[in-house]
């Protein structure tokens, strides 16, 4: 498995634009995170792209002007972010907002009534909210199935069917989708959508394997410090970029000039975190595994993954989020998860500060109790966000949590 994956990118960026057809002359992928859409600046040679904090800018003449007009429109500090994570993805088009929820959103804004999405059955809670809450209103349906199941994927499919919606690996149980199976199965007018906030585009580009649409929470790793809230949604169609575009522009749900920097800065330093991260969440994976008192451990990198195969083919390291299932039951589980010391007990994940979550009650909070039952998303159930602490010192912790734990589930 490669540690330092090449991107095989069709662009780089040309002034005042998200496109360019001029092939990248840099092919390392942490080269093109430090410098792809991040010239010195001109005005004044700026080696860091600067914080552009304006809401307008003056024209030379009634509509001629140096690219940009009006902020909510587009910012040069915010192009440069979009430019860099396109590159990245292979991509030639970026289009960045305020929220990963709000780049989820916008890729519901390619359909229309009475249009049907097929989605991941395991699906991060925020999304499954928003396909079953939001979008009905809307007269748009979505029937969620097991995307591991062809057959099943195929069965669902319906004349109405517009935008196969892919999360892999999956939160929280890490299952892992063949992408490539699924853009097999679309049909013309039909779209396969990737979320792959948890591997980030230095473990997969699911747009190399024939997605149309990848997007992003960047407040995740791209960020990677637990200090932005963001998203991104990326294409190498011109017609998705140009819909996508217009919709950013009409909503409005932009991130600021602060935000586009602090991620453009974060995103620099992906490929050296998520190998830190790959590192430890193994360690902690294996380590898990082994223990009597651990009764399943959920991890792309285990050999007895369901998925282990397709994980070695289609990424390139198994990430840095993990779950497991102590013995003892949901007592236990919310007893280790108060007792860790160096895992923080919050509900996110990708940042460099390891994190521990009960994901029931937590990042699916909202879906419907029978759901998660069916899922497997019980109250036993933790999922960790392995940072890029030393790791003798995370297994230290989790060992404490996991000692502790053992007497509080008995009391």
């Amino acid at each position: 498995m490669p540690t330092e994956p090449s991107v095989h990118s069709q662009s780089t960026s040309r002034p005042n634009g998200r496109e360019s057809d001029v092939a990248s002359p840099y092919k390392g992928f942490a080269t093109r995170a430090i410098r792809i859409g991040q010239d010195p600046d001109s005005a004044t040679g700026s080696t860091i792209v600067p914080i552009y904090q304006t809401a307008t800018f003056t024209q030379q003449a009634v509509g001629v002007h140096k690219g940009f007009d009006y902020a909510r429109s587009g910012n040069p500090t915010r192009l440069a972010l979009e430019r860099q994570l396109a590159d990245l993805e292979s991509a030639r088009y970026g289009i960045s907002f305020g929220s990963g929820m709000a780049a989820a959103h916008a890729v519901t804004s390619l359909l229309s009534a009475g249009d049907h999405i097929i989605a991941t059955k395991d699906i991060y809670g925020g999304v499954h909210r928003l396909l079953t809450v939001i979008m009905p209103k809307y007269g748009i349906t979505t029937t969620f199935v097991d995307m591991n199941d062809l057959a099943a994927v195929r069965a669902a499919v319906t004349p109405a069917t517009k935008l196969f919606w892919v999360e892999t690996p999956t939160n929280p149980l890490l299952t892992v989708i063949d992408i490539a199976a699924i853009c097999a199965i679309r049909q013309p007018g039909q779209l396969v959508a990737v979320d792959n906030t948890f591997c980030s585009p230095y473990l997969q580009r699911p747009i190399e394997l024939g997605a149309d649409i990848t997007w992003h929470s960047t407040t995740k790793y791209i960020n990677g410090h637990s200090d932005v809230v963001g998203g991104i949604v990326i294409t190498d169609n011109a017609e998705i970029h140009a819909q996508m575009a217009f919709h950013q522009n009409a909503v409005g749900a932009i991130p600021g000039p602060q935000d586009a920097f602090l991620t453009l800065r974060g995103a620099k330093t992906l490929a050296i975190r998520m190998r830190e991260h790959v590192k430890n969440a193994q360690a902690v994976a294996e380590w898990l595994d082994r223990r009597d008192d651990v009764s399943d451990v959920y991890y792309p990198g285990l050999k007895a993954h369901p998925q282990y195969e397709l994980a070695q083919r289609q990424m390139h390291g198994s990430g840095g989020v993990l779950s497991f299932r102590a013995r003892g039951g949901a007592d236990r589980a919310l007893a280790i998860a108060r007792s860790t010391k160096i895992f923080n007990l919050a509900a996110s994940l990708g940042g460099v500060e390891s994190l521990i979550c009960i994901p029931t009650v937590m990042t699916h909070g909202s879906m419907p109790v029978q759901e998660k039952i069916a899922l497997g998303v019980t109250d036993d159930l933790l999922r960790i966000s392995v940072g890029i602490e030393d790791v003798d010192d995370l297994i230290a912790d989790l060992e404490a949590a996991l000692t502790r734990s053992q007497v509080f589930s008995v009391a």
